[in-house]
């Protein structure tokens, strides 16, 4: 075999998943079609989960290290221009007020890493960085994915290099990455559901060194233009760079729309534009024998409420364990089986909350009218009028970490199932659960730790408050399978009075498998069920 696993794509989701699988020993081979990463404006924020995804591949601070100023409010404005008295300010904390916040509460409310506002130019190269510091990951850029073919025991893929030439590579694996038009999924057949081309606006990024330190109403990450033409201004995580979106005729009116927006005289510079339409589509099937799908590959969304990329990454975290224990011999054939089983659903919920923010965002800016700045009684109140609406829709753009950290894998067949309801969904509020198929709420421990940061990369079974339950049977269990596991002895109260059991059993990517007072009469279905036995 050339490979491993065979990753095609090297966006945030294909170098995070050969990160995770560089880190646990998997030879992988990731090609990307661009020379280089590029800089355009994309993505520009990783939100909670996927800092925590990010703290536990030990690369947490260098993220925040080049990103966006940890001092720098995340406030986000509705206004008619930068220089005007906003129509709405919402305050969101800084990362430092974030991270002060997360250290002074212990109630399992909070995410153990606060959101990083950084830009997909930044991130892509930093994250390739580190892919090509790890000796079993080969990176190569300039390499065009053209078409694959498999068996029952391997994948073989034929790639066009630089000087176009072919190169057929044989893995055990192949996973696209390769964002929405990805060619991967077109050459298995596998078609996109749902509402396509909802509105196709044009993105300019700006150079302009002195714009943020000048606005006048107050510092933020997002302007929002109450106008007719869906206009918002995001700040890059330079400070000196912006993008703008905006429903215009030409790509020289992006240029006009700046500087009306601004509503100053600066200097700037427009660097890029180009055009793109908003998407809500899911994928019928997520893979196919030994070839699967990650990221926007999968699913399309609006980029309201940050969805799009920090679902790839949780893609590429559910995906990348269930590879290395397949290829290391201890996961069982339902452990691959359960990617798409988990991972589509939340899919589908991403899809969903994306549509409840935009819905919110629609809502507000369907009462723009014409006499929106006039300076009489009617402007006044469609002013008012729009400002009432938005106070309550644009939360929901912004406020979205009930669908970051409070999805369940339901109905997965290597998660426990439990009798009775599982917590209901709530894409604006996050409410801590160990129901199986959670993610581990977050708990401090008496020495100051996080106990996520003391659960390592196998199975961990929590053994809570000095319990004296009977474990013998569990070890042996997963010893048969040659899985990892560990035993990890907590005798603070905390965990305990948050988490409400005795014994946790945790996988390696802090998905709850099983939670109870004493192991099932038969540990050995519990060990087999978990490893996909």
């Amino acid at each position: 075999m050339d490979s491993q696993v065979l990753i095609v794509g090297a966006g945030p989701v294909g170098l995070t998943l050969a990160i995770d699988l560089g880190r646990r020993g998997i030879r992988c081979v990731l090609l990307e079609q661009k020379e280089a990463p590029q800089f355009l404006p994309k993505m520009e924020r990783c939100n909670a989960r996927t800092m925590e995804i990010y703290r536990r591949l030990g690369i947490a601070q260098k993220i925040r290290d080049a990103g966006f100023p940890r001092d720098c409010p995340m406030d986000v404005f509705i206004i008619t221009s930068l220089v005007e008295p906003p129509l709405l300010h919402l305050p969101y904390p800084s990362v430092a007020q974030a991270q002060a916040e997360i250290a002074a509460h212990n109630d399992g409310t909070m995410p153990l890493e606060p959101y990083q506002l950084i830009s997909q130019y930044t991130l892509e190269p930093l994250l390739k960085d580190i892919a090509e510091s790890i000796p079993c990951v080969d990176v190569r850029y300039g390499c065009e994915f053209i078409s694959f073919q498999q068996d029952a025991n391997s994948v073989q893929a034929r790639i066009k290099n630089t000087d176009g030439s072919m190169t057929d590579l044989r893995a055990d694996y192949l996973v696209g990455c390769d964002g929405g038009n990805s060619a991967v999924r077109r050459q298995l057949g596998i078609k996109l559901q749902g509402e396509a081309n909802l509105l196709q606006l044009r993105q300019a990024l700006y150079r302009c060194d002195d714009l943020f330190e000048r606005i006048p109403i107050g510092k933020g990450r997002h302007y929002h233009v109450a106008d007719g033409q869906a206009t918002f201004l995001i700040v890059q995580d330079s400070t000196r760079h912006f993008t703008l979106h905006s429903v215009v005729e030409t790509d020289a009116d992006m240029a006009t729309m700046f500087e009306k927006t601004v509503g100053m005289p600066v200097n700037y510079e427009m660097l890029y534009v180009g055009q793109w339409r908003q998407n809500l589509l899911l994928a019928d099937s997520y893979c196919e024998n030994r070839v699967f799908l990650a990221g926007d590959a999968v699913h399309l969304v609006i980029p309201t409420g940050g969805l799009g990329m920090n679902s790839g990454v949780g893609d590429a975290i559910d995906l990348s364990w269930k590879l290395a224990a397949t290829l290391q011999g201890w996961g069982g054939p339902g452990l691959l089986a359960s990617y798409e089983i988990e991972r589509r659903q939340i899919g589908a919920r991403n899809v969903d909350a994306s549509r409840h923010a935009s819905r919110g965002r629609r809502a507000w800016r369907s009462a723009y009218r014409p006499n929106m700045r006039d300076n009489t009684p009617e402007g006044a109140e469609t002013r008012a009028n729009l400002t009432r609406i938005a106070e309550v829709e644009q939360r929901k753009s912004n406020e979205m970490i009930g669908a970051e950290l409070g999805y369940v894998y339901g109905g997965s067949p290597v998660i426990w199932p439990e009798p009775g309801d599982p917590p209901e969904p709530d894409f604006m509020k996050y409410v801590p659960t160990t129901w199986p198929g959670a993610r581990l709420p977050h708990v401090w421990l008496d020495d100051g730790r996080a106990l996520h940061d003391r659960i390592g990369d196998g199975y961990t079974l929590l053994r809570l408050a000095g319990t004296q339950a009977d474990m013998s049977g569990l070890a042996p269990a997963f010893a048969a399978y040659g899985a990892p596991l560990t035993v990890l002895e907590i005798g603070d109260e905390r965990p305990r009075e948050l988490y409400g059991y005795d014994l946790l059993l945790v996988r390696p990517d802090l998905h709850v498998v099983w939670r109870g007072n004493r192991l099932p009469a038969d540990p050995a279905r519990l060990a087999a069920l978990a490893t996909g036995h």
